[in-house]
């Protein structure tokens, strides 16, 4: 099977992942937007979380990581539901990790632990413990596939950055000892910079902020009222606007209608509607200094400023004021 990428290219995959990318679980994925719901009041902000499980499993593939890397690489979000982290506002999870919490279940009742077998794989040896695939997920502050790419991803996607800035970048990364290091201070400094760009400047942008909380307050409400199960969360983002819309209840009828591109909304100082505060998400790459790999905040002062800041503004979170709705 060919794939093709928007920053990885065309790359062949063995029939196992090909057989994964198949899987209802996978193609599921093409319906959930990485940014919830967001591209409803911006139609751009498409990116789903197929391109990114993809992306994932290519990234690893491209640092070396082995074939059942790659596998876990593909199926690490299969679990999110419809409009990715807005179910972690709908239940007040503030760690963001609502997926995360169903992710075996959801792996266990699917097609996924056959397709494996069917390759002489066992799905315990994909799905165990995290800490197995040191590429694909790594605690914070380090880098790793996940962070790399849905940060260079988004951004690429959405002309915060260019292909040759992406590739540059990607160029510059080598694994030591299991953990991705960048090869120049500059690059490293580069991807402090493209994070804070996605985490702070995109992640809270305004627009980005109100569509995730209405849709998290229309979902709130639908499960309060039985119009929707937990269950229901577990559809794509058009199907489960569908059932939303054909509730018949005019109030979360009236939260939907208040998503739309026409929405005027700006960070307020003073009198606000709403206030958010996401995850804190903080960067500080290794990076190969004479041999030594240190973060890259010892060696630089402007990435100890930045990483400094995006800290204090993602802690201080974001005031909405609605212009017009």
């Amino acid at each position: 099977m060919m794939l093709k990428d928007m920053l990885y290219g065309s790359v062949e995959v063995e029939p196992v992942l090909r057989d994964l990318v198949n899987s209802r679980l996978l193609q599921r994925l093409k319906g959930i937007h990485q940014a919830g719901a967001a591209y409803l009041v911006w139609p751009k902000w498409n990116v789903t979380r197929f391109e990114h499980s993809i992306g994932v499993m290519l990234l690893i593939r491209r640092l070396g990581g082995s074939l059942e890397e790659q596998a876990a690489g593909l199926l690490h979000d299969v679990s999110h539901t419809a409009f990715s982290h807005v179910s972690d506002y709908v239940f007040k999870n503030e760690k963001e990790d609502y997926h995360e919490q169903l992710f075996h279940k959801q792996i266990a009742e699917s097609d996924i632990p056959a397709i494996l077998k069917k390759h002489q794989i066992d799905v315990n040896d994909i799905i165990g413990e995290i800490e197995k695939w040191p590429l694909l997920e790594q605690p914070a502050p380090h880098l790793c596939a996940d962070r790399i790419d849905y940060t260079l991803r988004d951004l690429y996607a959405y002309r915060f950055i260019s292909f040759q800035e992406a590739y540059h970048f990607l160029e510059q990364l080598i694994v030591k000892d299991g953990k991705i290091v960048v090869q120049s201070l500059a690059a490293a400094e580069w991807f402090i910079e493209a994070y804070y760009k996605e985490t702070i400047e995109f992640f809270m942008e305004p627009r980005n902020v109100y569509a995730n909380w209405k849709m998290s307050e229309a979902l709130r409400l639908a499960l309060e009222r039985n119009v929707i199960n937990e269950w229901d969360l577990f559809a794509e983002d058009e199907e489960l606007v569908k059932i939303l819309n054909e509730s018949g209840d005019e109030q979360i009828r009236h939260l939907l209608a208040e998503i739309h591109s026409g929405v005027c909304v700006k960070e307020a100082t003073g009198e606000h509607d709403h206030y958010h505060k996401n995850k804190v998400r903080i960067v500080d790459p290794l990076v190969d200094v004479g041999g030594a790999f240190v973060p890259v905040s010892k060696r630089s002062r402007k990435a100890a400023d930045l990483i400094s800041k995006a800290r204090e503004k993602a802690e201080k979170g974001i005031y909405l004021k609605v212009m017009h709705a």
